[in-house]
């Protein structure tokens, strides 16, 4: 555990006078994933690390930025509270910065929320190298702009984050994994129907001809419903959860780039495309292959939302979704806010920014 405040502001400050790029790095875990290459003088902040707070009754935790995923939720478990929106890690080194700054979140996030929706405030760096705090450590915090959401998925170019403050929650009381031997298109249908039931869904993915619904909360829902649905009980030894979180099932192997569709559950399935993993009960859709990113972009859009190129591939292209005019001007003015001499992770989100 220790505060290495100073030491972060102190090198934001000479970089910023003397106009030099900074990447702002800590477990290494997201570096080839979700942004473009940076190429900038690395700022480690791996060793700015600690739980600086908790309150399990309260059910609110803060940290530093550079503290692992495994500690915080190691902390966590011992009180039986969990992280809800079930980090990616990617790697034993993961952080909750990088956690935030990519906006990662596992197969929960549909019923159990986002990173995003977990954070209540933030202490960051900005690019003039000031110490800034957002939002607050409680849950009634709703004053002022949001500050601490837009840190989700700005890949640190908005500013270095030091302490981050998120809602925890307790762990279900019980968990069920049942799978069904189904085609694609028809686990769709049922990933729709199943989503709009009022039960304790938890994760809905597809998978090489295999549908498979997890079952989370109080045991007597949670028995109930899977006796209503059927199929086979999957031991959650061998549940496929843990392995989709980490991008760790056969699907995900090799080295074709990885894209990442996020769109609405019901639209149609691009079959044309070649072959999908369907996570988040179809509203997010992965794909494998040298695939064109206008092409795809455009599938995407069509089926209500967007694309982006997660892993593998030209890492030096635009690999997140393109933006309108009107949402560039937004970007630039953010960052400038922030960051006046763009030397935070320039490139790291969009080559112009």
């Amino acid at each position: 555990m220790a505060d290495c405040s100073q030491f972060l502001i102190e090198a934001v400050a000479k970089a910023s006078a003397e106009k030099a790029p900074l990447y702002i790095t800590a477990g290494g875990t997201k570096h080839d994933i979700r942004g473009r290459a940076c190429t900038a003088q690395m700022l480690d902040i791996s060793g700015h690390t600690g739980i600086i707070d908790y309150q399990p009754s309260e059910l609110v935790l803060t940290a530093r930025a550079g503290t692992t995923l495994a500690d915080i939720e190691a902390a966590l478990d011992k009180e039986g509270q969990i992280l809800a929106f079930e980090p990616p890690r990617l790697g034993e080194a993961a952080t909750i910065g990088g956690t935030l700054a990519c906006n990662l979140s596992g197969p929960a996030r549909p019923w159990r929320g986002s990173v995003r929706d977990m954070v209540l405030g933030v202490q960051l760096i900005n690019g003039r190298a000031e110490l800034l705090n957002f939002g607050g450590r409680v849950m009634k915090n709703v004053a002022g702009y949001d500050i601490s959401r837009v840190q989700a998925g700005a890949m640190g170019t908005l500013g270095v984050l030091s302490q981050i403050s998120l809602k925890v929650l307790p762990k279900p009381e019980a968990s069920i994994t049942l799978a069904f031997e189904l085609s694609i298109d028809k686990a769709l249908a049922v990933m729709i129907q199943r989503t709009s039931e009022p039960k304790p869904l938890s994760g809905a993915m597809w998978n090489a001809g295999r549908l498979y619904l997890r079952l989370s909360g109080a045991a007597k829902a949670v028995e109930h419903t899977a006796t209503v649905w059927g199929g086979e009980k999957i031991p959650s030894k061998v549940a496929p959860w843990l392995d989709l979180r980490e991008l760790r099932l056969p699907f995900f192997e090799g080295h074709a780039p990885l894209w990442r569709f996020s769109q609405n559950a019901a639209a149609p399935l691009h079959n044309d495309l070649g072959e999908m993993l369907l996570d988040w009960g179809g509203a997010q859709r992965w794909l494998r292959g040298d695939l064109g990113m206008a092409a795809l972009q455009q599938a995407a859009a069509l089926a209500g939302g967007h694309v982006c190129q997660f892993r593998g591939g030209d890492r030096s292209a635009e690999v997140s979704p393109s933006l309108s005019p009107v949402e560039q001007r937004l970007h630039r003015r953010l960052k400038q806010s922030f960051d006046p001499e763009g030397i935070l992770n320039p490139g790291r989100l969009y080559s112009w920014l």
